[in-house]
């Protein structure tokens, strides 16, 4: 089991993922109006239904944002379609696409925190001076937004997804000393945040 708090951060649940063969929510291979390889087809097909949840739920707790987490979760799936012979056969799928949603959701951050920026240089922005840095009352979501974005990564990957430290690491490309190293910072950073709430931590370890 992993951190009780973390993982209880489940409500976000992506887009509806009931379908109709009329419009799929996935890329289709049709040839002359037939599937051209049922085989693949169906492989992607059960690898979106049983994971799309999840890499959703990722995408969200990553960037705090839901529209946003849908729009990457499918963008990631794109990219798994795009790359399926080479998914299917890396030694974790579940792994790979959770490379593929970390790494669109970091290039979202960084967009976001460019227009933040710009916005804020030419004026268009206003920066309320008056507003506290650390609210009174900080709930897990508000807090994970603020530990340093490779933090915030390794303690949601290890501790709301159980993920193994070797599988952090290959999903994070550093090494397993750099994931035990963020972890625990980040553990110790989330849980000073959240000194007035209970932090029940687990996980196993790669």
């Amino acid at each position: 089991m992993g951190a009780r708090n973390l993982s209880s951060l489940s409500s976000h649940r992506g887009v509806d993922q009931t379908s109709s063969p009329e419009s799929p929510p996935y890329p289709l291979t049709v040839r002359n109006g037939e599937l051209s390889d049922l085989g693949t087809e169906y492989a992607f097909r059960r690898f979106f239904d049983d994971h799309h949840t999840d890499l959703s739920r990722l995408a969200y707790l990553v960037t705090g944002d839901s529209q946003a987490a849908d729009d990457l979760a499918a963008d990631a799936f794109v990219e798994v379609w795009r790359h399926w012979e080479r998914v299917q056969t890396a030694d974790s799928p579940t792994a790979y696409a959770r490379g593929i949603v970390t790494n669109l959701a970091r290039q979202w951050i960084k967009k976001q925190t460019r227009e933040r920026t710009g916005l804020l240089r030419l004026g268009l922005l206003r920066r309320d001076r008056g507003e506290s840095d650390t609210p009174a009352v900080l709930d897990v979501r508000a807090a994970l937004q603020r530990l340093p974005q490779r933090r915030r990564e390794c303690v949601i990957l290890r501790y709301a997804f159980d993920v193994p430290e070797r599988e952090v690491a290959s999903i994070l490309g550093i090494s397993v000393g750099a994931v035990k190293s963020h972890t625990s910072r980040g553990a110790a950073q989330l849980s000073e945040f959240l000194r007035g709430m209970p932090l029940m931590m687990g996980g196993h370890h790669g």
